[in-house]
Parts: C-alpha cells; sequence; structure tokens
C-alpha cells in the first residue's frame, strides 16, 4: 500500500484481483509461473498517479507495465467450508490452502520513484548545562534565619518557663505558663445523685 506522501503509484490487475502499488511496497498475489529471484513485468495498468497527473486507462493504460522481484512462492491460511442440512443426509465439507507468490515492487512505468533531498546545515547553539552556583553567604544567612524563626516559635517546658520568674522583661506568656491553677478548678465534678421517691402506703 502506497504512502500517503507518496506521489507515484498505479492500480495493477494480477490474477482477477486489482492492487494498488508504489516502488518498494510486497504484495501477495495469486500463483505464478516464475521462479524465485526472477523479475517480471505486469502489464495490465489501469491507473498511474505521478503527483498533481492521473492516467487513467480503457481499460489499461496503453506502453506502462509495472516491473516487479519474485521473493518466494507461500501458501495461505486454510478455508474451510460446510454444507449441513438436518435430516437429510447433506454433508459437505471443502477446504485448501491458496497458492501464492511474494513479490516486490521495483519500478512503475519505469519510475523508480526514488526522491533526491537537498541536506542543510544545521547551526547547533550550545547551551550551559548546569546553572551558575550561588555564593555561600547567601545560603548560610538563609539558614541562620531559618534557625531563629524555629527557636522562636518552639514552645518552653514549666521547667524552663520557671527560671524566668522574678526576672524584669520577661514576657508575660511565660509567667502565664507558670501560674497554678486553684484545687477547685482541678476537681471535676461528680454526678448528683438521684433523689429516691418512697413508695406510698395503700
Amino acid at each position: 500500500m502506497p504512502k500517503p506522501d507518496s506521489s507515484l503509484s498505479a492500480v495493477i490487475v494480477s490474477g482477477g484481483k486489482q492492487y494498488r502499488v508504489a516502488p518498494g511496497d510486497h504484495i501477495l498475489v495469486d500463483r505464478l509461473a516464475a521462479e524465485p529471484g526472477s523479475s517480471l513485468k505486469l502489464n495490465r495498468v489501469l491507473l498511474l498517479r505521478n503527483g498533481d497527473e492521473i492516467k487513467i486507462g480503457s481499460p489499461a493504460v496503453d506502453g506502462l507495465d509495472v516491473e516487479v522481484k519474485v521473493l518466494a512462492h507461500r501458501r495461505g491460511p486454510r478455508l474451510e467450508s460446510i454444507r449441513y442440512k438436518s435430516k437429510k443426509r447433506v454433508r459437505v465439507h471443502h477446504g485448501g490452502r491458496a497458492d501464492l507468490t511474494a513479490l516486490e515492487i521495483i519500478a512503475v512505468g519505469g519510475m523508480t520513484g526514488e526522491a533526491k533531498t537537498e541536506t542543510k546545515d544545521k547551526v547547533v547553539t550550545k547551551t550551559s548545562a548546569r546553572p551558575k552556583a550561588k555564593p555561600r553567604a547567601k545560603a548560610e544567612s538563609k539558614k541562620a534565619t531559618a534557625g531563629r524563626a524555629q527557636g522562636q516559635g518552639s514552645p518552653r517546658t514549666h521547667g524552663e518557663a520557671s527560671e524566668f520568674v522574678g526576672i524584669k522583661g520577661a514576657p508575660d506568656l511565660i509567667k502565664a505558663e507558670v501560674v497554678e491553677t486553684p484545687d477547685e478548678e482541678k476537681t471535676e465534678a461528680k454526678p448528683a445523685k438521684r433523689a429516691t421517691r418512697k413508695k406510698e402506703s395503700t
């Protein structure tokens, strides 16, 4: 099958079947009387496309042929057919494998379809693989500020707070941590007992 960007293709007939081919394609056709490695020419070309130019035959294009090379002789998959009728003693079973020939398309109408490509010089710009490292002074200053922030926000225990009791300029927060709650707040309220009703004498 030709590629979409291919500008050269043709429709040929082999064994009563039509194939659309382009130079370099490999196809399987019905068995041909040729040895592997030999070259053949298929004369029945129904359509030829070469870029924007299209030729249609009636039924074939005169003076055109497709050159092919025989690669190998193969056999296709086994196909079976069964004909059956109940209560009529009809049982017909047919099966077999088709004999095929592998072909390679060499040229279409004497043209191989090889297009010359112009090579252009590519300018390669070098880019630095690694970014420049920052000075160490900035990195150390960032670490110091982070450590100070962590020290200010860290909570203090009761033992550490008791050291600052009675010192002038100690923060109120530390004094509040040292203050102990009265025993009345520590004691938990006990649930009230329900009053028992006396049974009325009848």
